[in-house]
């Protein structure tokens, strides 16, 4: 049933509400990384000295430019490490157009949702940020241990915080903060299992671009799909 929800997700993609998602994150990553090698930069023009005195060697010029080169290639470095979380981390200020787009076509006739506040959004977006961090910093710890592990504690652990941030998003659209969180906890292993997809491909180049809203239109048919589990119990029940 999760694979299915994924396939759903991954044939909505020509949708141009999804496009824009997809490009919106990525082009304030990239901002957001220039910003940050342009500030890096300019910290390391103005700690550098014009020239040095080395030893047996003498006075060495164009110290400044060998700076300013090994900072090029530490940033395409650390874009690599980091594009993924920033774009993931910037979409997620845009996921709802994706659910509702993801609701428009599949589940028409429902009320509208209720927006997730703006702070809500912000928060939740840096602590999913903060987290991703954390993980990857802990499965570049763990590959001077166990370098075999890394891809399964890296899937793992990225799954977890997938389904939770992504579940949570969906699910306080329609239930409020407090029943999202009633929903998460009566199924936990589900929700790490569509995690888990979606953490898979987060080892792609390119195509871990478009995780953030796949993930998100996942989420939206597993949501549905748990949110109408009681009622249809209570139905056969009766």
């Amino acid at each position: 049933m999760i694979l299915g929800d994924f396939l759903k997700a991954v044939a909505q993609l020509p949708d141009p509400r999804f496009r824009r998602v997809v490009w919106l994150g990525v082009l304030l990553a990239l901002v957001l990384l220039f910003a940050i090698y342009g500030v890096f930069l300019w910290f390391l023009e103005r700690i550098s000295p014009a020239a040095v005195t080395l030893p047996l060697v003498g006075e060495v010029e164009g110290v400044g430019a060998l700076l300013s080169l090994g900072s090029i290639v530490f940033m395409i470095g650390l874009s690599v490490f980091l594009m993924v979380p920033v774009a993931a981390a910037f979409s997620g200020f845009f996921l709802e157009d994706v659910a509702a787009a993801v609701e428009a076509r599949h589940y028409p006739g429902l009320p509208p949702a209720a927006p997730v506040p703006v702070w809500d959004t912000v928060v939740d977006g840096v602590n999913y940020f903060g987290l991703m961090v954390v993980v990857s910093l802990a499965a570049l710890a763990t590959f001077a241990v166990a370098p075999p592990l890394v891809p399964l504690i890296l899937w793992g652990l990225n799954g977890l915080l997938l389904g939770r941030e992504y579940f949570m998003l969906v699910a306080m659209r329609r239930l409020g903060r407090a029943g999202a969180r009633a929903l998460r906890a009566r199924h936990p292993v589900r929700i790490w299992v569509a995690g888990v997809l979606m953490a898979m491909p987060l080892s792609v180049p390119l195509v871990n671009l478009v995780i953030p809203v796949l993930g998100a239109a996942t989420f939206t048919h597993l949501f549905h799909r748990l949110a109408a589990a009681p009622a249809a119990r209570s139905s056969r029940d009766r």
